[in-house]
């Protein structure tokens, strides 16, 4: 008999939904080795997949330029501060509830709190908008033509190129092949995937610091400029980096987590990618700002004149055009897009996989035994999905899609998780949860968090980007204002399942009110 469906030892209080038994957490079985899900082959495997993750193109492009502008070595207070009380608690929350609940994160909800379904709904949705615009990145890196074809702007993206169409295609081929079977060839796939980028980085790194020029690069990144940190846009940056950067969210760590043995340390887990994560983010700028500085030497101007450019820009058309003038140029380009490409692997991987953790343990019954074809036939989606972004004008698309698809829409879907797991399921069932994986329950510091600091951090990032919505720009072009209409019907897409599915629940869910309560899953316990 499956966890899903085993019945609770004690006569704890279930509340029935159609087929599935809702458990307080006080009644859910210990997860046994005979446990028939699908298990990591290695503990490293499991490591290397969430590191491969967080661990992205936005580490190497984002964090440097959001650095540098911020006030440089100054902007490392608030990005820490940020980090310490907002992004690793919601971290560690994710993956305990994966390792726990051992599911995906649609039916995971069956177990805290019933009527925020709609979450799982939600997360699987944005991760479906994420690969309709990242993948066609992984592919600008193998064919890079983003400097010499762009159109005007969104109304002349013009046809499909189709050398970026052959490229998508073999990215989406790769995906396939790494996730068909589940964790058993992720994890493999990832010891290739999430390593080379950290040789590539200390190649580049060490190539960099040699280059004529590179201290006043790494002079202009992190030199302090104390005055910043009275600016509220710089912790509004700083929150939304370190957050963005980390993942919670996006239904990945629930999903990879849900893999582990009952009885894995996920604390430590949480913590040591957690750290290897920002001190990637915090290596990446030195590999970059060490280039940017030679590039200012070579032609004689200052470092910001040639910083000005981030995003996708930075990566593929700045860093190359240094490249190109190095000795040794095409060993150096050659193993910089290799290195982006695995970093873009990684998190396609870690993205689908929540969709598919997700989708199959909500769906049992149909798709228990038809992996391989439900791949399939998501990897079609996404490809088809990604279409608009291998045009002239892709890049626009992508833009869009980036600052829509997953910007404040999955910056609220964590807020509601943190609230629900938090306020509604309680604080001390989930403390006891971890206890009863770890042996130990989670300290003072943790349950504040959780409860009050995390959710305010992200009620910060959302009120303050509610606030301050500066024109939505790509190099010179602004987008019109009917883009946006379009960019916020996309965010609300997603965002739309969570009240639906909570009004349909109230509405539809039988019995006194003191059964619905139970329903709800509040504090029943």
């Amino acid at each position: 008999m499956s966890y899903q469906d085993s019945p609770a030892p004690n006569s704890g209080l279930s509340v029935q939904d159609n087929t599935n038994t809702i458990y307080s957490s006080s009644t859910v079985p210990m997860i046994t080795q005979t446990d028939s899900r699908d298990k990591w082959s290695k503990k490293m495997d499991f490591l290397l997949s969430v590191i491969g993750f967080a661990v992205d193109l936005g580490n190497v492009w984002r964090f440097p330029y959001v650095c540098y502008q911020n006030g440089g070595g100054a902007f490392l207070i608030p990005y820490t501060l940020m980090a310490i009380f907002g992004g690793v608690p919601l971290f560690y929350m994710e993956l305990a509830l994966g390792q726990f609940h051992r599911t995906g994160a649609i039916s995971i909800w069956k177990r805290i709190c019933p009527i925020f379904k709609g979450i799982g709904f939600a997360i699987c949705i944005i991760n479906l908008y994420v690969a309709f615009y990242y993948n066609t990145i992984i592919a600008w890196a193998l064919r890079n033509v983003l400097e010499i074809y762009m159109s005007s702007g969104l109304c002349s993206v013009g046809g499909i190129r189709w050398q970026l169409l052959l490229c998508l295609f073999l990215i989406f081929t790769i995906v396939y092949f790494s996730l068909w079977k589940g964790v058993k060839t992720s994890g493999k796939v990832v010891w290739v995937t999430a390593t080379l980028p950290y040789v590539v980085l200390f190649i580049l790194l060490i190539r960099g610091a040699t280059l004529p020029g590179a201290w006043r690069g790494v002079v202009f990144y992190l030199k302090p400029n104390w005055e910043k940190l009275l600016e509220t846009t710089v912790w509004v940056d700083a929150a939304a980096q370190i957050f963005f950067s980390l993942g919670p969210g996006f239904g990945v760590l629930l999903a990879l987590s849900s893999y582990n043995p009952f009885t894995n340390n996920c604390y430590r887990d949480a913590i040591v990618t957690s750290l290897v994560n920002c001190l990637t983010s915090f290596l990446s700028g030195f590999v970059i700002f060490t280039v940017l500085g030679y590039m200012a030497e070579m032609r004689n101007v200052e470092v910001e004149d040639v910083a000005r450019d981030k995003g996708p820009s930075l990566l593929f058309i700045t860093y190359p055009e240094a490249i190109a003038n190095m000795v040794g140029s095409t060993f150096f380009a050659i193993i910089f897009f290799l290195m982006m490409i695995t970093l873009g692997l990684d998190s396609t991987f870690g993205g689908l996989e929540a969709v598919i953790t997700a989708v199959m343990d909500e769906y049992p019954r149909h798709l228990s035994k038809r992996r391989e074809l439900f791949v399939l036939v998501l990897v079609i989606i996404c490809f088809l999905g990604a279409l608009s972004t291998l045009t002239n004008g892709g890049a626009y698309v992508v833009k869009l899609l980036e600052e829509f698809g997953a910007g404040c829409s999955i910056i609220a879907v964590v807020f509601l998780e943190a609230i629900a797991v938090s306020w509604f399921y309680g604080i001390q069932r989930f403390c006891n949860d971890i206890k009863a994986m770890l042996g130990f329950a989670p300290g003072i510091f943790w349950k504040v968090c959780w409860v009050a600091i995390s959710p305010a951090f992200l009620a910060y990032i959302i009120i303050s980007s509610l606030l301050d919505q500066p024109p939505l720009v790509l190099f010179d072009y602004k987008y019109p204002d009917w883009s946006i209409t379009v960019g916020y019907i996309i965010g609300a897409s997603s965002f739309i399942w969570i009240p639906v599915y909570m009004v349909y629940k109230l509405v539809w869910t039988p019995g006194s009110m003191k059964q619905v309560r139970y329903y709800l899953n509040i504090n029943s316990t």
